[in-house]
Parts: C-alpha cells; structure tokens; sequence
C-alpha cells in the first residue's frame, strides 16, 4: 500500500511556520525522504467565517501550492484533497492542470469533489443546487480537453468549439479520484473516475464534514461492495482504484503497529493508497513526524 500525507499549508497558527517558501522546501524534502506517495493540498477559496469559527480550516490555493511544491521535489505526486470541481470553469482547470503536470513531469493526481458549503457557493456566485449535475459535467469536460488534441464541448452557459489546450499534460491520462460518501458519489466514480476517494466521518456527522457518514471498516467494506455491484451492472470491468482519505477514523488513536495492521486490512479490502497525517505544531516537529512514519510504517509496508 502507497502512503499519501495531507501537507500543513494551511496551517496559519504559529504565524510563519507553514506559510513561507522555507516551509514549503522543508515539508517537501521530509516527505520524499520519508517515502511517502503523493502530498495532498485541500481547496477552501473563500469559506465563511462561521465554518471556520467551529471547526473548518483555511486553505492556500492549490495550484499554487501544488507548483511550488513540484519545484523543491522531485518524486513526490501533486495531488489536490480535494478540488471543489464546480467553483470554477473547467478549461481553466484543465489549463492548470496540464502546466503543472507538464512542469513537474507527470506528477499530478487530480482528485475532485463536488463541497458541501452553501456560504462559499455563493461567494463564488455557483449554484449549490446544480452541483452534482455540474460535477458530472466538469469532469467529462476536463476528460475531453486534456488530450492535447482539439476538442468540442458544449456546458451549462459556455462552450468549446474547436479549441486547444496545448501543450497538454505528460501523462496521457491525469488520473481523476472523486471524493464523496453518497451512493451518487461512488456511481460517478464508476461511470466517470479513475478511482474513489473515501474519507471516514467518525459515527457522527459534524458540522465540517457534511458528507453521508463513513464510521469505520465496516461500513467501508459496504460501500466498496457497492461500487463492484455498480459496475458490473455498467459493464465496467477496469474497477476503480480505491484511494483512502486515512487510515484512521476521526479523534482515533493508533499504535504503530495498529496502523500496519489496518493497512493489511485494507489492503486485503483492495485499497491500493491511503493518507497518513504527520503532527506537530512546528515545522520541525511536523517534518521529524513525517520523517518517524516513514521509518516506522512506510519501510515496513514496502518490505
């Protein structure tokens, strides 16, 4: 099982330990010498003061975050957790897109999510009920428009006669993950995604989190039975992969060796990546905690 980290950016508090250049060098040789897969970066453009009043979090932008990053590694994957697919055009996306994926040579996973927050919505004058509906649609259109090639493709209020988007990414095929708990979210998976990105809720549902509630391996286990009875109901028989948001549940504490055997699990489940979180409050004590489950769990899962 590959080893994704949620990277600290966002962090504000202490004032300049996650928000300098210095910072972002740091994190990013501590994770490519902990082994760590991919560094993920979130996407939170304009939150309400309220959400991050009782629990929500900042975010940097995370195309910016995710080049500067691409230029102190050389390894690590780029990957956005998660992009909130409906704020923005998706051309523009995909022009992001192929620039970094071209820049870092072949490094970025995309992972998407339609986002659960009416006050940003709003401030990004999109409709929250059309959501879903323009998820579906983003995607098939950041599908046709990062081929390198010409393309036609008409969208709710825009459309794309004969354009380009050149030079197109490296990769031909930038892998697409879909966030989500919903069954809706799992069957956009299979007809549209490369793979699926579930994230455990813990047994409740908070404020900050919004999503159908995922508590545990269980549950998880059903779900992942969904998706196989949805595909092959498609006829889709390349499954999707399945990509954890963390190997624990919220608020849960795990043991190294809690941790290895949770990864077996769910390796036995068929998930082939999961996110481990580092701690600390510092840049120091984040980078020497990332570095410690490179040591203690990476190692022992390649061996």
């Amino acid at each position: 099982m590959k080893i994704n980290i949620p990277l600290p950016f966002d962090l504000i508090d202490p004032p300049g330990e996650f928000t300098t250049m210095d910072a972002v060098r740091e994190v990013g040789a501590a994770v490519e010498r902990a082994g760590f897969y991919s560094g993920l970066v979130t996407d939170h453009p304009c939150p309400t003061g309220r959400w991050l009043d009782t629990g929500g979090h900042y975010a940097q932008g995370p195309f910016v975050m995710l080049s500067l990053l691409a230029a102190c590694t050389t390894k690590l994957r780029l990957q956005t957790g998660i992009l909130v697919l409906p704020y923005r055009n998706p051309f523009g996306v995909a022009r992001d897109i192929a620039t970094l994926d071209l820049f870092s040579n072949g490094r970025v996973t995309l992972s998407v999510g339609a986002g659960y927050l009416k006050g940003e919505y709003r401030a990004m004058g999109v409709d929250f009920d059309k959501r879903n509906e323009l998820m579906d649609e983003y995607i098939r259109a950041l599908r046709i428009s990062l081929t390198g090639e010409e393309f036609t493709f008409e969208g709710d209020g825009y459309i794309a006669y004969g354009n380009r988007i050149q030079p197109g990414p490296v990769q031909k095929r930038v892998p697409i993950y879909c966030g989500g708990n919903a069954k809706r979210a799992i069957r956009r998976v299979v007809d549209l995604c490369d793979g699926w990105n579930p994230f455990f809720t813990g047994t409740v549902n908070t404020t900050t989190t919004r999503t159908l509630p995922l508590a545990g391996p269980e549950d998880l286990k059903l779900a992942i039975d969904y998706m196989h009875e949805y595909a092959a109901q498609v006829g889709r028989t390349d499954l999707p992969e399945v990509v954890l948001g963390g190997l624990n549940t919220p608020g849960e504490e795990l043991s190294t060796q809690e941790i290895l055997d949770r990864a077996a699990t769910f390796k036995e489940m068929g998930i082939t990546i999961s996110a481990i979180s580092a701690k600390g409050r510092t840049r120091a004590e984040w980078c020497d905690d990332a570095e410690r489950i490179g040591v203690e769990v990476i190692a022992k899962l390649d061996t």
